[in-house]
């Protein structure tokens, strides 16, 4: 991943992890100005933790219960919870063409101390899929990382191979 600053690409230092609020989101606050905002995971795709449009959606396409879905979306989460507990700083990668997503959520990269982002990690685990309703920069890279997770069986894909 390209983490220098140019015109397709926005770095923002400085942020924690206040909260994750599912396997594909957080709230971060800056810890200079303290203002929290909500991001959204860009180029990832994790199930869904609670009944919705978009999991009842789910159900239909994939041909698994939503009550199922609803797990994985749990096991997602509980994956990005225990990578993110030590963690201190991150620092927020943006594409200038997808900032934010319909719903004004921040869209990003969640960069690690250790130069690794969550979004990849997710994918390589098998704990998210790539989200392809929005082009970003990483999608041909999560894809290929994607199929050797559900090869491998790794994550989620240990237990169905659709999510």
């Amino acid at each position: 991943m390209q983490t220098s600053a140019n015109k397709q690409t926005v770095v923002r230092p400085h942020f924690e992890i206040v909260k994750i609020l599912d396997g594909d989101g957080m709230i971060v606050k800056n810890i200079f100005t303290n203002q929290e905002e909500e991001i959204r995971l860009l180029g990832i795709d994790a199930p869904e933790i609670k009944k919705s449009t978009k999991s009842n959606k789910d159900e239909r396409e994939l041909h698994l219960p939503v009550q199922f879905l609803i797990e994985l979306g749990y096991k997602s989460m509980k994956f990005l919870i225990r990578k993110t507990r030590k963690v201190k700083s991150i620092t927020l990668i943006q594409e200038a063409k997808n900032l934010t997503d319909r719903y004004g959520r921040t869209l990003a990269y969640v960069l690690l101390p250790n130069g690794k982002t969550l979004n990849e990690i997710l994918i390589r685990q098998g704990y998210a899929m790539p989200y392809s309703q929005v082009y970003c920069q990483e999608l041909p890279k999560y894809q290929k990382l994607n199929l050797k997770a559900k090869i491998k069986r790794k994550g989620l894909y240990s237990l169905t191979q659709s999510f």
